[in-house]
């Protein structure tokens, strides 16, 4: 696994890059600045690149947006000492992988290999910071009820797979996994794929937090 690696902390850089380094990772690049991201990503073509968010000339959020801009497959991760909800939404509309809290530094890892094989990444304090249409804030969550096929569609979006990719693995047609996508939207009141795949880790968190309603 090749990462880029993108801080204004040089001391953050030196620790991050000594525990890629001890995990066996490749630090391909590091910068300094959102600004440096999109040239260093060009440069070094890493299959993950970990930006902080709140840096002095170019933050995070505006580096990642320039970098799928241009490269709408990269898979970037977004590590910070902040959970405010704007960042994090911004981060999700642009097509992040995820979102990691740098005080949660053992996640990095497990993270890391988790978006490197596709899936978007987390951590339970920003997932309960997601705001989703439903359920309705303060409310205990009870989901709809879904369909088997439902869910391991609904799972496969979580997992950031596209529409072709999904009618692969299942062996169905694209128009027809568009349908279920649509028709999931609609019966979760949710607006969009990112949604959809908050929603199914918010299962998650209420599931391990004994909740119920986790997708079939």
């Amino acid at each position: 696994m090749k990462v880029l690696l993108i801080d204004d902390d040089v001391l953050v850089l030196s620790s991050l890059q000594s525990i890629m380094e001890y995990n066996k990772i490749e630090v391909v690049a590091m910068g300094k600045d959102g600004g440096e991201a999109l040239e260093l990503y060009r440069q070094s073509q890493p299959d993950i690149m970990l930006t902080d968010i709140r840096m002095k000339q170019v933050d995070g959020i505006e580096a990642a947006g320039q970098v799928l801009a241009e490269f709408p497959q990269a898979k970037i991760l977004l590590l910070t000492t902040f959970e405010d909800e704007q960042y994090i939404s911004e981060a999700l509309r642009i097509g992040c992988k995820g979102y990691i809290l740098k005080q949660n530094i053992s996640h990095l890892i497990p993270a890391l290999q988790a978006a490197y094989a596709g899936s978007m990444v987390f951590d339970e304090e920003i997932i309960s910071k997601i705001k989703t249409d439903s359920p309705a804030e303060g409310n205990t969550p009870e989901w709809p009820e879904l369909s088997e096929r439902e869910g391991v569609i609904l799972k496969a979006v979580a997992d950031g797979k596209n529409n072709k990719e999904i009618a692969a693995d299942l062996y169905l047609s694209e128009g027809t996994v568009r349908n279920y996508i649509s028709e999931l939207l609609s019966k979760l009141a949710l607006r969009d794929r990112t949604q959809l795949a908050i929603y199914y880790y918010k299962c998650i968190l209420t599931n391990s937090s004994g909740g119920t309603g986790r997708p079939k």
